[in-house]
């Protein structure tokens, strides 16, 4: 009987592992670390400022009126700037680690614990990020990080299983991207689209300019690919391979084109490592030879030959475990997989608190103005209209003469909550940034470019309204300007710390 129960369990688990995902995993783990790492980095930052004691959005108020089930985060037991700062570090830490396999080098059960620690840590700055953390990247990052996780060292075999959850977390991905432009705006069917989004979309880069005055028949070409690569190629994920290596390809390729033309924070990047992930080990061989990478690379050459059906032999433990952590995943897609199918299809949006299962889109409707904030100080008591200078935000656009940078994957995340005001979004945040503007607060000048004070309190902010667009070619050749803009209107009126410390502000 136990010779018999053993030839069960070594056929079990020849058939649910695979060898031919060893690559795919190291691409995804060390590519999920250097997500975590950059993201715990960025929270070092700005979380303080944005979220800390004396914050824009103070995280204490927020979990003062937050249940824990609603936004699960140790920061409910207990919140402070100095707790935020080891969080941080130890993350980046964990992350960095991850990225040089360190923790891969011993049982599976290290490498799985390492990455769920990552994951609760930043599942924790998530949930009480509030408007600064609302992001479908941050999301995605949880969900990488917890799927991650379970694929092991390489001390056990891939479960295709897991194969089969990421290639639906891309299909979700790409998918719900495709259905809720061709459901939303009408620009993306009649393939006018790109016509507007290199010059309004939140964060243009340094190529962002020369992308909006491409011949408009190749932004026609654009959303046309941009149709093709996410209303059709996801489809491939589900055929054998090689069809998921070329759907991972197509995806590499057109992020790649957008971490070119824009600055979308992790976003392209994390689709990046996920497409990556989707090339079998057989396509990488034959793709780069000799130079193979990853497990495939350090086996004698005989062990090339070897097929996704001879794997080695799985611990109990760890075919058990990820066995039910598969079904959890199935059970939570049913929402997801819902969602992708109805007419009212949800953008970014969570289903459970933990946000192990999500749904992706972007760009719904695309804006065909670009309107900006512009924050202004003055030393003056009373100013005149030549006494007004300008704060410099490190991302979004300001001076014309500036060019858009390149930031991404970093994430500029008070210059990005800014696209949104002229749209309409809430902003109760505002008149606290007015605040620590006026007592020259150095935590939250340092998330910006320029203090045109020196450090100094100025005596009175405001802000003001301009719309923007992108110079012509001959007006860029004769004044070297990258924007032109106009005043619309002072949507901040003059403030000092009086003001602001009236009965009734917060």
């Amino acid at each position: 009987m136990p010779e018999q129960r053993g030839w069960q369990l070594e056929q079990l688990s020849g058939w649910w592992a695979t060898a031919d995902y060893d690559v795919a995993r190291e691409v995804l783990q060390r590519g999920v670390g250097v997500l975590l790492c950059l993201a715990f980095l960025q929270a070092l930052g700005q979380f303080r400022p944005l979220l800390g004691d004396r914050g824009l959005l103070p995280v204490r108020r927020f979990t003062a009126r937050v249940r824990f089930r609603d936004a699960p985060s140790l920061f409910h037991l207990h919140f402070s700037d100095r707790l935020l700062v080891v969080v941080g570090v130890l993350g980046a830490a964990g992350g960095a680690a991850v990225v040089v396999g360190l923790p891969q080098t011993g049982p599976w059960w290290v490498t799985t614990g390492v990455l769920l620690a990552l994951w609760a840590a930043y599942l924790s700055l998530v949930s009480v990020g509030q408007r600064f953390y609302a992001f479908g990247w941050e999301t995605l990052l949880c969900e990488l990080a917890f799927l991650a996780a379970w694929f092991g060292s390489p001390a056990v075999p891939v479960p295709f299983l897991l194969v089969l959850a990421a290639r639906w977390l891309l299909f979700r991905l790409e998918l719900g991207a495709g259905l809720i432009k061709w459901r939303g705006d009408p620009a993306w069917r009649n393939l006018t689209a790109l016509d507007y989004h290199h010059e309004t979309q939140p964060m243009p880069g340094p190529f962002s300019w020369h992308a909006h005055h491409l011949p408009r028949w190749w932004h026609r070409t654009e959303v046309v690919g941009n149709h093709v690569t996410q209303l059709l190629v996801p489809w491939l994920l589900w055929l054998p391979q090689p069809w998921p290596s070329v759907a991972g390809g197509a995806v590499v390729l057109t992020q790649g084109w957008l971490v070119l033309t824009g600055n979308f924070a992790w976003l392209n990047w994390a689709a990046i490592v996920l497409g990556a992930a989707m090339v079998s080990d057989d396509v990488w061989r034959g793709l780069l030879g000799a130079l193979a990478v990853g497990p495939a690379a350090r086996v004698p050459a005989a062990t090339l030959d070897m097929t996704p059906d001879v794997a080695p032999d799985v611990p109990l433990g760890y075919l058990v475990t990820a066995s039910a952590v598969v079904v959890v995943l199935a059970v939570l897609s049913v929402r997801p997989a819902l969602n992708l199918a109805s007419r009212h299809q949800k953008m970014n949006a969570s289903f459970e608190p933990l946000r192990l299962v999500n749904a992706y889109g972007a760009f719904g409707s695309v804006t065909r103005r670009r309107d900006e904030v512009i924050v202004e100080g003055t030393l003056a008591e009373r100013p005149g209209p030549d006494d007004w200078r300008e704060y410099g935000f490190r991302g979004k656009p300001g001076e014309v003469s500036r060019r858009p940078p390149q930031v991404a994957p970093y994430h500029l995340r008070l210059d990005w909550v800014l696209w949104f005001v002229p749209l309409g979004a809430p902003a109760p945040w505002l008149p606290r940034l007015c605040e620590r503007l006026l007592e020259a607060d150095p935590a939250t000048l340092r998330l910006l470019r320029d203090d045109p004070f020196d450090g100094a309190r100025p005596r009175w902010v405001r802000m003001r309204l301009f719309r923007y667009r992108y110079t012509t070619p001959d007006e860029r050749r004769r004044s070297g300007d990258w924007w032109v803009r106009r005043e619309l209107e002072t949507i901040v009126a003059p403030v000092d710390l009086a003001l602001l410390s009236r009965p009734g502000r917060s």
